[in-house]
C-alpha cells in the first residue's frame, strides 16, 4: 500500500513539475512576444490616437528652406481672425509627408524657387471654427477679399466649408512658389483661399497663359514627388500614401515636445 501511495505521489509530483515548466515556457513566450510587439511599435514611432502627435514633425526641422506664412495664425484669412488651434505660427506634418515635401523643395530650389507654406496640419478644432464661421451668414467681414462673387449661405453646399478636412490627417499642404530672384510669389492669377471656380487648377477663362503655366509648374513638382492635387484648389496637395487616411487629429499647432 505504501509503495502504491509513493508511486502515485511521484506521478503527481512529476506531472506538477511538467505543467509548471510548460507554464513558465508559455509565460516567457508571451513576454518575448509582447516585448517584440513593443519594439516594433517603438520602431514605427507613429501616432496611435487623435491627440497623439508622435508621428508628426515641425516642417522646418525637415525642410529648412520653406517660407512660412501661416494664414490661420494671423487674421488675414477668410475667417478674419486667428483660427482656433493655431497656437504658434509653425507648420506640422506627418513625417512621411515632410520627407516628400523636402524632395519637392530641393527640386524647386534647383529651378530658382522656394516653397511658401500657408497651411499644413489643421486640428479638428480649427475645422470646427470654420464651420461656426460658415453658419454665421451675417459675418461678411472678409467677403470682398475671399468670396466677392458668392453669397455666404452657399459655402457648405458648394464645398468651400466641410465638417472634416484632409488637413486634419496631417499629410496635406497648401502652398505656392516664390521666385528667388524677386522674392515674390509667382503669379497664379487668384490667391490662396479664393472661393470660386477661378481657383480650379485647370481654370483658364480669366487667367493668363503665364498664370496657368505657373499653376502647372507647381502641380508637376508636387506630383513628381508623391503628392496628389484636387480639382477645386490649385494650392492644395495631399500625400498619395498618407499614413493616417482615417484619423482626424485634434492636438493644436504648437512646438512638439
Amino acid at each position: 500500500m505504501n509503495k502504491t501511495l509513493s508511486s502515485v505521489f511521484s506521478l503527481i509530483l512529476a506531472a506538477f513539475l511538467f505543467l509548471s515548466l510548460q507554464a513558465c515556457g508559455s509565460q516567457r513566450t508571451l513576454a518575448q512576444s509582447a516585448q517584440t510587439r513593443g519594439t516594433k511599435a517603438a520602431d514605427r514611432d507613429y501616432s496611435i490616437a487623435p491627440d497623439d502627435p508622435s508621428g508628426f514633425v515641425v516642417l522646418t526641422d525637415v525642410v529648412p528652406d520653406v517660407i512660412l506664412e501661416i494664414r490661420y495664425y494671423s487674421s488675414f484669412n477668410f475667417v478674419g481672425t486667428r483660427v482656433d488651434g493655431y497656437e504658434e505660427p509653425i507648420a506640422l506634418m506627418t513625417k512621411e509627408a515632410a520627407r516628400a515635401l523636402k524632395d519637392v523643395s530641393d527640386e524647386a530650389m534647383s529651378l530658382g524657387y522656394r516653397l511658401k507654406i500657408w497651411d499644413t496640419y489643421r486640428p479638428q478644432m480649427a475645422v470646427d471654427h470654420f464651420c461656426r464661421w460658415g453658419e454665421d451668414v451675417a459675418d461678411t467681414l472678409t467677403k470682398r477679399y475671399f468670396y466677392p462673387y458668392l453669397d455666404k449661405d452657399v459655402v457648405f453646399d458648394q464645398g468651400y466649408i466641410a465638417r472634416r478636412s484632409g488637413h486634419s490627417r496631417g499629410s496635406v499642404a497648401d502652398l505656392t512658389l516664390v521666385d528667388m530672384k524677386t522674392g515674390r510669389d509667382i503669379d497664379m492669377g487668384y490667391g490662396f483661399d479664393w472661393f470660386g471656380e477661378e481657383s480650379h487648377p485647370d481654370h483658364k477663362a480669366s487667367i493668363t497663359e503665364e498664370q496657368y503655366a505657373n499653376r502647372m509648374l507647381l502641380r508637376k513638382l508636387m506630383l513628381k514627388h508623391g503628392f496628389l492635387p484636387i480639382d477645386e484648389e490649385w494650392w492644395h496637395f495631399i500625400l498619395k500614401d498618407e499614413p493616417y487616411p482615417n484619423t482626424y487629429f485634434t492636438f493644436p499647432v504648437r512646438t512638439l515636445k
